[in-house]
């Protein structure tokens, strides 16, 4: 299993790939957690958007509680920075179609696409909280 990370830029508006990781189950103390804490420190991050694979049906399976356990993990261990779940559903897809488009192809593919769902789930997020901050408190 792996984590696709991504970045945006200082003014939160663009999206980018920035890793995959090997996720480390075996663990307590999970590598990818290490490496993903080592990631916030160095670039000052001050968010982090984990993905939340809920059902189609918009409920939480086993993936989904999941999700909500390592993102409470890694909160712990980021604490002042917050981290935020994020609606995931159909991100692979959408990454593996984009993927596709731009011919990227067999393994290149695979090594990339948690990288490509990892942007479509931050700029999902990134657009829905810059459309909370532009819109007026009375609803107007």
């Amino acid at each position: 299993m792996r984590v696709g990370l991504a970045i945006c830029d200082p003014a939160r508006i663009l999206a980018t790939p920035l890793a995959t990781l090997k996720r480390d189950r075996a663990r307590a103390a999970s590598s990818d957690l290490a490496e993903i804490v080592q990631i916030v420190v160095e670039r000052e991050i001050v968010d982090v958007v984990v993905g939340l694979p809920r059902l189609l049906s918009g409920g939480n399976g086993r993936a989904a509680v999941a999700a909500q356990r390592y993102a409470a993990r890694l909160a712990r261990r980021i604490a002042p920075v917050v981290v935020h779940l994020h609606d995931e559903r159909m991100t692979s897809v959408i990454a593996e179609r984009t993927l596709r488009e731009q011919g990227v192809r067999g393994p290149a593919r695979r090594a990339v696409v948690d990288q490509a769902a990892a942007v479509v789930i931050l700029q999902s997020w990134l657009d829905t909280a810059s459309a909370k901050i532009a819109r007026p408190k009375d609803g107007s």
